[in-house]
């Protein structure tokens, strides 16, 4: 098995209320759980190949429950990686090279009943955890925005943090709102729903603990 290992910023938007349930033990509070994920890694390597740079994406859809299985999953990878970061990276993001159930990487992969083909494109992607914002563009296949909650009061901005110390994505992520849409073989809508913004820390044993 390969060693990797990296470091890099997430925004998620899943079709749950800002808490999500997932996040506490909890069942998906629309029943179904449909999401779309970008990450962009700022340093990485797989084995002895870099990761630096690159961006990943994902669209995800369970008919309920994470845990109970039949997901449908769409991968994009960087068009800029080359064949060897290619195969590295799609190593990592269906659970391989990994312990069992170490990282969301591996848990969804093995919940997955369908996983299409990857799709090599151009990924824009910025975000800034801290000011929980962030935008992701993959013309023609997926768009993503997300931006603080706001105030129902006064429209300032709100901040709420989720501390996982055991969890197998993040120590900490900062909760904002987003929006995503995908095309083509698997379209999903999410509008105003939880937005998950977080600093990773991964490695083929789970997350990196400082």
């Amino acid at each position: 098995m390969a060693h990797w290992e990296f470091t890099g910023r997430e925004l998620a938007n899943c079709n749950c209320e800002y808490g999500c349930n997932c996040q506490f033990g909890g069942l998906p509070d629309k029943g179904e759980c449909q999401a779309i994920v970008g990450i962009v890694i700022d340093e990485g390597h797989h084995g002895e190949t870099r990761l630096d740079g690159l961006r990943i994406a994902a669209v995800y859809h369970w008919p309920a429950a994470i845990h109970e299985g039949k997901g449908t999953c769409q991968a994009f990878v960087d068009e800029r990686a080359d064949d060897a970061q290619r195969e590295a990276l799609l190593k990592i993001m269906t659970g391989q090279d990994t312990d069992p159930f170490a990282t969301m990487f591996a848990v969804f992969a093995s919940t997955l009943e369908t996983m299409h083909a990857p799709i090599f494109a151009p990924i824009d992607f910025e975000i800034d955890v801290e000011g929980r914002r962030a935008k992701l563009s993959i013309p023609g296949h997926v768009e993503m925005e997300g931006e603080p909650i706001r105030s129902l009061v006064d429209g300032s901005d709100v901040r709420a943090r989720i501390h996982l110390p055991d969890g197998f994505e993040y120590v900490y992520a900062d909760i904002g709102s987003a929006s995503s849409k995908s095309q083509g073989a698997l379209a999903v809508e999410n509008s105003n729903s939880y937005g998950q913004f977080a600093h990773l820390h991964l490695n083929s044993h789970g997350v990196v603990h400082a």
